[in-house]
């Protein structure tokens, strides 16, 4: 690359090969295809966070001094912390050369600002949103970097994520399973009868399938005392009417004379 110091080049392609090797957590990071010194980077919010979901995409710019000088850091995913498109003023930036430290790499910087990113100090690029705000735009995150060709191009990985969680949301819910049918209502709709009038013909009746009579307090209730019922209590009944009707027919014949006839004959024989 003419005007970029062989020491540069080496240094970033270097770093490189370590962050592919090594990767750091919630950090991916590729230099520009056709610019060494252009690096994009994406940024996962870290989970517990109102950062959690969100995918901040953003850009390295190298110095041709690297290492001895700072690159600038701009973001272009809406985030609720820093302005989009613009220089950020940190310690690891070109804001501050004086505070730049050589030995630092492309993870450290990235480490960094992922860090100040969950802090709440002002500085020149920062703004201040609701927490509300950060969380939808870290959810609609993925969706807006979509969008920009570069994001496509570097992170391939992160479009077909969006690609499959759209289809995902496409697919119909499950059906829910169909309940059985409910138990048609009685003709006169109404509950089924079991005591009274309105019993259907040849039902029996909750007394009568406990094989006893009703009780006493029933019995009360409806003006008649309690009856004792089996096969003894009839035969006695009927012997007695058949006693009372003998005794009747045996008056009203005569029956005294019958019996002084027959008295008489037993004499004479």
């Amino acid at each position: 690359m003419a005007g970029v110091h062989k020491q540069c080049v080496t240094r970033l392609q270097k770093e490189y090969k370590s962050l592919l090797k090594d990767p750091v957590p919630n950090i991916t990071a590729h230099p520009s295809p056709s610019n060494l010194l252009e690096w994009h980077f994406v940024l996962e919010g870290t989970k517990g966070t109102e950062y959690e979901g969100g995918l901040y995409h953003g850009k390295l710019v190298f110095p041709s001094e690297y290492p001895f000088k700072p690159p600038s850091i701009s973001l272009f995913t809406p985030n609720g912390r820093f302005a989009t498109n613009t220089k950020l003023c940190l310690s690891m930036t070109d804001y501050h050369p004086e505070s730049w430290n050589p030995m630092w790499s492309v993870g450290t910087i990235l480490t960094g600002l992922l860090s100040f990113m969950y802090d709440t100090q002002a500085t020149t690029g920062s703004i201040t949103t609701s927490k509300q705000d950060k969380e939808r735009m870290a959810a609609e995150s993925l969706a807006f970097n979509c969008k920009n060709p570069t994001f496509r191009k570097l992170f391939p990985n992160w479009v077909e994520e969006h690609a499959r969680r759209q289809a995902t949301a496409a697919q119909p819910p499950a059906a829910s399973p169909a309940l059985p049918p409910a138990a048609p209502p009685a003709a006169n709709g109404r509950a089924p009868a079991v005591d009274g009038a309105d019993a259907a013909p040849g039902a029996q009746r909750p007394d009568a399938a406990n094989g006893v009579g009703i009780g006493r307090e029933e019995a009360g209730r409806r003006g008649a005392a309690p009856q004792q019922q089996g096969p003894f209590g009839n035969a006695v009944v009927t012997l007695a009417l058949m006693v009372a009707v003998f005794a009747a027919v045996w008056v009203s014949t005569g029956g005294g004379e019958v019996m002084r006839s027959l008295g008489a004959g037993r004499a004479s024989s």
